[in-house]
Formats: C-alpha cells, sequence, structure tokens
C-alpha cells in the first residue's frame, strides 16, 4: 500500500475532525482561539493600553510562541496554535515565523495573530532627526521620546563602528555630522543607540557618500574636512538661495588663510546658542578651543551638526565670488561683503536697524 504523504493526511484529518465535532468542534475552535478577557504580563512581553509588546527572540520554536502568546493573554489554547502552525507551514513549507518586536492586541483572533508573526509584521517606530542638530541634540530628543537615556546615545556616539563603516575618517574622536539627518523607520528590536547609529551611516553611506565620492576629482577636502566645512554652511545659511554664496565666502577665506570667524563654532565649542537678545560676547568668542574658528585658522577638527544633503552639495560647488564677509540681518538674510570696511558698515547698518525695531 502506498504511503499517505503529511500533507495528505492533514487534508484528511481536518474535515474528519470537523465532522466529529460539528458545530461544538467550531464552538471549541473559537474559544480556543479568541484571548481571555483579562490580560496577563510575562518577561517576554509588556501591555500597555490595549496592546501587548511582545518580542521573539530569532530561533524561538512555534511551540514556545505559543506558550508565550498565551502566557501573555493573546491566545487560549497552545494546542490550537500548533494546529495552525502546521496549517501554515503546510500552505507554505518554505515559511516560517519571523523573529522581532511585535504589538498584538487580545482582539486579534489566533489565525490573525499567527499571520502577523508568520509575515514579520513587527512593530516600528519613527523619529525624525532635522538638518543642523548636532549630536547633543539627538541625544535629548532620543532620551525624550523615551528610546533610551541621552548619556547611553553619546557613549555610542563615540564609539566608532569602523568594521562595517571603513570609509570613516580614521581617528574620528564621534560621529559628529555623519549621522544623516531624515525621518527613519526603525523595527522595536532595534531602538538602542547602536541601532539608530547604525542606520543613520547607512543612509549617510547611500545619500552623503556618493557626491563626495563624484566630485573627487573637484576639491582638495578630506571627507571630515568636507563634512565639517558643510555643517558650519548649515548652520549658517537660513536662505536656500545664499548656500552656495555662504560656502564661497568660507572657501576664499580657507584660501587666503583667514579665520572662518563662524559664530555657530563658538557656540558648539561653549554649548550654547545665542539669541538676538544675547549675542556671542568678546570674552567668549576669544575663549581658546580648538572649535573657535574666531582663533584659529582653518577648519575645526570635526564637524559642529549634520549637515543635509543641500550643504553637503553646497560645500562643494561654492560660489565664485569676491566676498569674504557676511553679516546676518536675523530675518534669514545676509549682507556679503568684500572688505574689513564694508564689513563694519553691514554691522552698523544692521545694528541701527534694531535700535530702530
Amino acid at each position: 500500500m502506498k504511503r499517505f504523504s503529511k500533507g495528505f493526511f492533514y487534508l484528511l484529518i481536518l474535515p474528519i475532525i470537523w465532522g466529529f465535532f460539528g458545530w461544538q468542534g467550531w464552538a471549541w475552535w473559537s474559544w480556543a482561539s479568541a484571548a481571555p478577557q483579562t490580560e496577563q504580563q510575562v518577561n517576554s512581553s509588556d501591555t500597555q493600553g490595549n496592546s501587548v509588546k511582545i518580542l521573539i527572540p530569532p530561533g524561538t520554536s512555534s511551540q514556545q510562541i505559543g506558550e508565550d502568546l498565551k502566557a501573555a493573554g493573546l491566545i487560549r489554547s497552545d494546542l490550537a496554535w500548533r494546529l495552525w502552525a502546521r496549517w501554515l507551514v503546510f500552505q507554505n513549507p518554505q515559511g516560517d515565523f519571523k523573529a522581532g518586536s511585535y504589538s498584538l492586541a487580545p482582539t486579534q483572533s489566533l489565525s490573525q495573530v499567527a499571520s502577523t508573526i508568520w509575515n514579520g509584521e513587527v512593530m516600528t517606530l519613527s523619529f525624525t532627526v532635522p538638518e543642523g542638530w548636532s549630536i547633543q541634540q539627538m541625544a535629548e530628543y532620543f532620551e525624550g521620546q523615551g528610546f533610551f537615556s541621552a548619556e547611553e546615545f553619546l557613549v555610542a556616539s563615540r564609539q566608532i563602528p569602523y568594521q562595517d563603516f571603513p570609509w570613516l575618517p580614521p581617528n574620528l574622536p564621534l560621529l559628529e555630522g555623519f549621522l544623516f539627518p531624515d525621518t527613519y523607520q526603525v523595527e522595536a528590536a532595534e531602538v538602542t543607540p547602536q541601532g539608530v547609529i547604525r542606520q543613520m551611516l547607512n543612509r549617510f553611506q547611500e545619500q552623503a557618500l556618493p557626491v563626495y565620492q563624484q566630485a573627487a576629482s573637484k576639491h582638495n577636502l578630506s571627507l571630515n574636512q568636507w563634512v565639517a566645512l558643510a555643517s558650519i554652511v548649515e548652520k549658517e545659511a537660513v536662505i536656500p538661495s545664499e548656500r552656495n554664496r555662504i560656502s564661497g565666502v568660507f572657501h576664499n577665506r580657507l584660501q587666503q588663510g583667514i579665520q572662518l570667524a563662524a559664530d555657530p563654532t563658538v557656540e558648539y565649542a561653549l554649548g550654547i546658542r545665542q539669541t538676538v537678545a544675547q549675542p556671542l560676547t568678546f570674552k567668549q568668542v576669544e575663549t581658546p578651543s580648538p572649535y573657535n574658528t574666531y582663533i584659529n585658522v582653518g577648519l575645526p577638527p570635526t564637524a559642529i551638526a549634520s549637515p543635509g544633503l543641500a550643504s553637503l552639495k553646497a560645500t562643494l560647488t561654492p560660489e565664485k565670488t569676491d566676498y569674504l564677509y557676511f553679516m546676518a540681518r536675523y530675518d534669514g538674510t545676509h549682507i556679503f561683503s568684500r572688505t574689513e570696511a564694508e564689513h563694519q558698515a553691514a554691522i552698523a547698518e544692521v545694528e541701527r536697524n534694531l535700535s530702530a525695531q
């Protein structure tokens, strides 16, 4: 007699079970599939409101998943779970339940819960890092979002993952400037400082690095210098139409060996932010720091923020100009000057307008 295949066995046995139990069997399945009215909490899950967060580590067996789901109050019967798991395997022998973090509702049926985990519909979170944010600002933001502590992120940002990103500049003290500003979707299991940093470095590698590499023959900036200069342009430029002109001013000053004299570098060094009412003082501008471009000629040792793609591109395509100075009008625009005398006149003009206001 020919031996029955396992699949053929299931095709035979399921109708038999249905015929034997009849409507009572369906009632049992409905009861076994539904979650109890009271939610429970186990080590692998965390209940919040009407949903349960459950973590399935890699390599977890389907039987263990069923036991965890039952303990979390998401299903009534692990036997029903095992039967349904076998049915899924019969339908798709190459498939399997996926590891990850899931947000499941106690009101979902067993089939819905199983489908979610089988298809790997893991719980995701989103975060947005705007252009011009420093690592310190990111750290405070992530802590405010409840992802992890600011200190954990700051510590991770000083651990340079050269093994995964060998293109990062050598002897980099921290990842300032290389954490690409963008909006991200991240699996809940990856919401760690290292996981978030990995995503942001990957985005820099995808979006920014090719821009630098394609223009390699047209500039003499190292990768670190490029990002550092772009970060200053990012902090100074408010109006997009001025971005390339501001880049041109800084390129001119670098070529002539003149200090960049960029206020944002002093703010970064001192951990402050000036305002119209409280501009930088002479004492602050004269405070020694490797980042103080009023004192030091050339670029700071690292970026001072994360530049966006527009500023990165503008740094490689500076406007050809004779300007060596610019003065903020505090409305987003600047007055550009060629000489020190013109610059002093621009400063006086801005001060008069502010006084009049």
